[in-house]
């Protein structure tokens, strides 16, 4: 009996041994919720991420992105002085108290949008942008389309609720990521800003995390009775920034709180493992009927991988190149695929580049490489 006891034991010491690895998944107060680190690239965990929600006022990251898209291609400046339509003073919701016959600049209706969450500055943007709300939403879709969120349609700028309105965590997670990554400068501007005071009026930025952690610089809020309190948030800590996702929470409180527990949780038991730099050489290919023999292959950023803590040295980093490679190469031309495995299951995949660029060889060299390569 002491035998078998001695195995049982045995056995359940080996078993948690072999699923340390496994961080505990967090528990969460709302209906769907997504983590991940945008410094690899990788989710880290999610729980109804694609299950479609109203997503309220997070739809102003949208027609944010699309704004910060206008400013881009200079078809909007932030001193722009843009006129208050009818239809944008009657905006229901949430305001920033913009008037008819009182136009106020790009960069007010921005600050306006992301800290007040105005709905009337959001339709005073659409229509800066597209000329119409309705326009602007055929932009918006069409960005979505682009940007890979398969499961989100928007119908006006605000979020104001339409049981047509509606996009998932993961779609969401998607388009704070794209928002961030392609528009870092005016992130950085505008979504940390905790008030703004437009016409006389203070309004406090509704993202309660901006004051409970000093490393949260953003994302956005959203509230609808059909929605619950959902909150996008993001924090920098190091060289590691976290995105979180979380829809249908019950409170402001909360949602601030259970973001802010995604977060530390990422941060505690995740760590983000530099592989490659940037312009590094990741591997030496062979190079057919080129006047270089090899050509130098690498990444186009730097790699990091996350992994839970303590697994690192378990990484595992492989490479598959096109052969034969055939000259000419230019520089920057994708050569292969560096594969990341943790414990022989695949954790993510980057492109590699041709560093150096490969003329062809000779008359005679490409003739001999085409009987090389015959023979082969």
């Amino acid at each position: 009996m002491l035998m078998v006891r001695f195995i049982f034991l045995l056995a359940l010491f080996i078993s948690a041994q072999a699923h340390a690895a496994a961080p505990p998944t967090p528990s969460v107060m709302g209906k769907a919720w997504i983590v991940g680190d945008l410094t690899s690239g990788q989710v880290l965990v999610a729980q109804g991420a694609d299950e479609r929600f109203e997503p309220a006022s997070l739809t102003k990251l949208m027609t944010a992105y699309l704004v910060f898209a206008a400013l881009r291609d200079k078809k909007l400046t932030l001193e722009q002085q843009v006129p208050v339509s009818v239809r944008a003073w009657r905006a229901p919701g949430s305001r920033m108290f913009i008037e008819p016959r009182r136009p106020v600049t790009v960069e007010e209706l921005i600050k306006g949008m992301e800290i007040q969450s105005g709905n009337d500055a959001c339709i005073a943007l659409a229509e800066a942008v597209a000329g119409s709300e309705d326009v602007f939403v055929q932009l918006m879709n069409r960005e979505a389309q682009r940007l890979g969120m398969k499961n989100t349609r928007f119908v006006n700028a605000t979020g104001l609720p339409d049981a047509q309105h509606y996009s998932t965590a993961r779609d969401l997670y998607t388009l704070a990521a794209a928002l961030i990554r392609d528009f870092p400068d005016d992130y950085a501007r505008y979504y940390a800003i905790k008030e703004y005071r437009y016409n006389n009026i203070t309004q406090p930025n509704r993202n309660r995390l901006l004051w409970l952690d000093p490393t949260a610089d953003g994302v956005k809020t959203g509230h609808t009775e059909a929605a619950g309190f959902c909150l996008i948030a993001s924090a920098k800590r190091g060289p590691r920034r976290l995105l979180s996702v979380l829809l249908g929470s019950t409170s402001e409180a909360t949602r601030a709180q259970e973001s802010l527990k995604l977060l530390n949780w990422g941060y505690q038991f995740y760590d983000a493992v530099k592989l490659f730099g940037k312009g590094e050489v990741v591997r030496t290919l062979d190079v057919w009927k080129g006047a270089s023999r090899t050509l130098k292959a690498g990444a186009t950023a730097d790699v990091y991988v996350t992994v839970p803590k303590g697994e690192a040295g378990k990484l595992k980093a492989d490479t598959v190149s096109q052969q034969p490679l055939l000259a000419p190469v230019a520089q920057g031309e994708r050569v292969g695929t560096l594969r990341v495995s943790l414990e022989g299951k695949p954790v993510a995949e980057y492109p590699l580049v041709a560093l150096e660029a490969v003329g062809p060889a000779g008359l005679i060299g490409r003739a001999w490489d085409t009987l090389r390569l015959w023979i082969k």
